[in-house]
């Protein structure tokens, strides 16, 4: 029993003895000379430790901002912490589906695989070397992700495996983020603290292409656009354009042209930025705001037809002065449209299509418009809206959409009824869905498509009797037009009459006064 004890007091003399030279060695050893022998301890060490550590620290650079890096290695070990680590730390992700994410407390580990490989991952702190006071106590103990494997994978762990944690990590962000419908700030409230030129909801519209009112072919089509483009990073690289593409969506109103954009948004699991051109100033503001937006987003502009002066038939200058010079009022009106915004049709072009729109990647351009005429054709060939989809009326296809989503029936009697009336007459698929959807307990599917046979049918009485009333207008305005021309034929007739029969006697006179002339002077006159 002696013996134990003296050998445990003997341990501990070592062990005191052991921290008393590292603490000699730590603190006052020169630095370049305690550099040398820890160089020469791990060469030492190498030859019976084969494996490699790699850092990543926390925060980068002198603002300590934190590191991407780390950010994609925590999130990507999330799933792996959560299932094989004993202690855990619980942190709150803003705008993410999962608002809680686990990850490992220090001084823990857990193991990987990747291509037959075995590697290792830890999180390690390092406490400040002076004890001081601080407003920032968690950024004074600086952690870090610590990954070991031995150092026969070295090429391969290096290269392609941090690639693969670092890119899957940021996936996994981007699959986990809740998505958002931003619009833009006034550049008045882009100054003040903790500003952004960007407001933003949660994005949680239900549409789908399952649920557009649509074509199925015509849908298809779209889908595999939009597939192609996702994946088209390498493809646009190859080719030398920036990797965005623009939607040009043009129809009546109530056609589903938001709607297509929402099932876009979801398909494609991207954020969409709503512009509003009416709030930007000019075109510096402009690239300020493309700037800011992020990748895998769909900038949308609407009703751009009346958003600002930007449809087509540019106008040269001397007209629009001639034409300020004959209505001040116009011109008064004008100058104070200006003065609220500057966004000229060249810095849109340059936005969409410019150097700066190359700025970031994975971005498409959507404009709508009721009146696709209107717009100047320069704004939308191909290159900058690169397809144009017509959101056209309900035809029957787009109906059995409807059908399905509002009814849930597949076929039914009415059906041949109410394809030979959308084939001849024109109503939105917003009409259509009012009608088929039930307002009671009480209506039932029958109900519904009697009711829509019934809208239809009022919709093409309405229809004909405007008809009717605009071609009476166009005849009597034609008449009017016909009449107003004959009694100013009428006038022009009786004033050259009445000059004829003023001027006629002088003509006489002037006919005798040269008959005397003549034979006064003779034929020589």
């Amino acid at each position: 029993m002696m013996m134990m004890g003296e050998t445990w007091s003997q341990l501990g003399s070592l062990i005191a003895t052991a921290m008393f030279l590292w603490a000699m060695f730590d603190n006052y050893f020169p630095h370049h000379l305690r550099s040398l022998i820890l160089s020469h301890t791990k060469k030492l060490t190498s030859f019976v430790y084969p494996y490699i550590q790699i850092k990543f620290p926390e925060f980068t650079g002198e603002h300590l901002k934190r590191s991407e890096a780390y950010a994609a290695i925590e999130t990507y070990l999330s799933s792996k912490s959560s299932s094989e680590a004993r202690s855990l730390k619980a942190e709150v992700v803003k705008d993410s589906s999962q608002p809680v994410q686990l990850s490992m407390d220090e001084n823990e580990e857990v193991t990987d695989e990747f291509e037959g490989m075995k590697v290792w991952w830890g999180v390690k702190k390092i406490p400040p070397r002076t004890q001081s006071f601080s407003f920032y106590p968690a950024m004074d103990e600086k952690r870090y992700y610590k990954l070991t494997f031995h150092k026969s994978h070295r090429e391969t762990l290096c290269g392609k495996y941090i690639n693969h944690v670092l890119q899957e990590g940021k996936a996994i962000t981007v699959r986990n983020r809740q998505r958002r419908l931003c619009i833009n700030n006034p550049s008045q409230n882009w100054g003040g603290y903790r500003s952004t030129k960007w407001s933003h909801v949660t994005f949680e519209h239900p549409a789908s292409f399952d649920t557009l009112a649509m074509d199925s072919k015509k849908k298809e089509e779209i889908i595999n656009d939009l597939i192609k483009f996702s994946e088209g990073k390498e493809y646009y690289a190859k080719i030398g354009k920036a990797w965005k593409r623009g939607y040009l969506l043009y129809g009546p109103p109530g056609t589903g042209k938001s709607s297509m954009i929402a099932a876009m948004a979801n398909y494609l699991n991207y954020d969409i930025y709503d512009l509003e051109l009416t709030t930007v100033k000019d075109n510096t503001e402009l690239r300020r705001l493309l700037i800011e937006t992020t990748s895998k987003s769909i900038i949308v502009i609407e009703d751009i037809d009346c958003s600002l002066d930007l449809t087509g038939q540019r106008k040269k200058k001397k007209e629009q002065e001639k034409d300020e010079e004959k209505d001040p009022a116009s011109k008064m009106a004008k100058g104070e449209e200006e003065s609220s915004s500057k966004v000229t049709l060249s810095g849109l072009l340059n936005f969409i299509d410019g150097l700066w729109s190359a700025c970031g990647g994975e971005r498409i351009i959507v404009f709508t418009t009721n009146y696709v005429e209107k717009l100047d054709p320069a704004l939308i060939r191909r290159g900058r809206m690169d397809k144009h989809i017509e959101m056209s009326y309900c035809g029957f296809e787009a109906f059995k959409v409807l059908a399905k989503n509002y009814l849930d029936i597949d076929s039914h009697e009415l059906f041949s009824t109410i394809d030979h009336l959308l084939d001849e007459n024109d109503m939105t698929p917003a009409d259509v869905a009012e009608n088929l959807m039930p307002k009671s307990q009480n209506e039932d599917a029958e109900t519904c498509l009697k009711k829509l046979i019934e809208a239809i049918k009022t919709a093409k009485e309405e229809a004909t009797k405007k008809a009717k009333e605009e071609a009476q207008l166009k005849a009597e305005k034609e008449e009017k037009e016909k009449q107003e021309a004959t009694q100013e034929d009428v006038k022009v007739d009786e004033s050259l009459a009445k000059d004829v029969k003023e001027n006629g006697v002088d003509v006489v006179k002037d006919d005798k006064t040269l008959g005397n002339e003549v034979r006064e002077n003779g034929v020589t006159a």
